[in-house]
């Protein structure tokens, strides 16, 4: 598709952690953040995704409360990223988020198109989550379940 290749797709999950990342309860999640950053990093697909410049996006925050973490990338399209959520070694800590994650009320994903080459912002991420929570899916921000059945 032409249209698609001038287009990437964001995505930003957020979730509240039961306990800082220094609390025992938390050591399985830990433990296991370098090998599946490991793993996107090396997807097809993959483009980019918010770190420091250590390599740590567990530092960063977007939101008042300091437990709740933030991850946001990009990727050259949706089957990449599903491909990575839900058939790389990513599933299996997808499955045993309960451990370590409270459930979020309202929408914890949000995807949108962005230009190739447009790296988002936090900020940006952020309004896009609100926007969803506010108003469904729309172009512009969805759920992954949206952009599966759809085409840009």
């Amino acid at each position: 598709m032409v249209m698609e290749q001038q287009y990437q797709l964001a995505q930003l999950n957020v979730g509240n952690m039961l306990a800082p990342l220094e609390d025992p309860i938390m050591a399985g999640f830990v433990q296991q953040l370098d090998v599946i950053n490991g793993v996107a990093d090396a997807s097809p697909g993959f483009v980019w995704r918010l770190q420091t410049e250590d390599g740590d996006a567990t530092t960063i925050r977007i939101y008042e409360n300091e437990l709740i973490l933030v991850n946001l990338s990009v990727w050259e399209s949706k089957d990449d990223l599903f491909s990575f959520v839900y058939r790389s070694d990513h599933k299996h800590v997808l499955k045993q988020r309960r451990q370590w994650f409270e459930r979020w009320k309202g929408p914890y994903t949000v995807l949108w198109w962005v230009k190739q080459g447009h790296t988002p912002t936090p900020q940006e991420a952020k309004e896009r989550l609100e926007y969803l929570a506010q108003h469904g899916d729309s172009p512009h921000a969805f759920f992954l379940s949206q952009v599966l059945s759809s085409s840009i």
